[in-house]
């Protein structure tokens, strides 16, 4: 079963439990990534649609801290619970030990010695990784680990 097919299959069950609030949230990644379908002229595969799911993840985290430093938790709430709703459909995120081992991994692999060279990094990792991490955490753990 595709990712795609899970997420209609998911909405379905929402819609049948009466749950509002997930069943719209999945009615928003599905008009997402019809959006993208659209746009490109493509069908998405599992990869894209994981980039679309990632990219909706990230907005609510900044929507999040713009939230909480405007003082409306409610808000921010409501959007953590996105988040998580969202979040089950990624794949399993690494650990902070396999994640390094993967960033070492990836300085050996493109002979990587100062911070010049964390684009030639970040493109493996990026690769290995895609959807099973947090790519702004590992641009910050790959800067550190160069030197930057």
């Amino acid at each position: 079963m595709t990712l795609r097919e899970r997420i209609t299959e998911e909405m379905k069950t929402a819609m049948r439990a009466g749950d509002k609030d997930r069943l719209g949230l999945i009615r928003m990644l599905q008009a997402a990534i019809k959006q993208r379908e659209v746009d490109e002229r493509i069908t998405l595969d599992d990869t894209q649609t994981v980039a679309v799911i990632e990219k909706m993840v990230k907005q609510r985290r900044e929507s999040i801290v713009q939230f909480e430093a405007g003082g409306r938790t409610d808000l921010a709430e409501k959007e953590s619970a996105e988040i998580t709703i969202l979040s089950a459909y990624l794949p399993t995120q690494l650990e902070a030990s396999e994640l390094d081992a993967l960033i070492q991994d990836a300085i050996s692999a493109s002979s990587a010695t100062s911070i010049k060279d964390m684009g030639k990094v970040m493109a493996v990792v990026k690769g290995k990784a895609a959807g099973r991490a947090d790519m702004g955490a590992v641009g910050a753990r790959v800067k550190a680990l160069l030197g930057g």
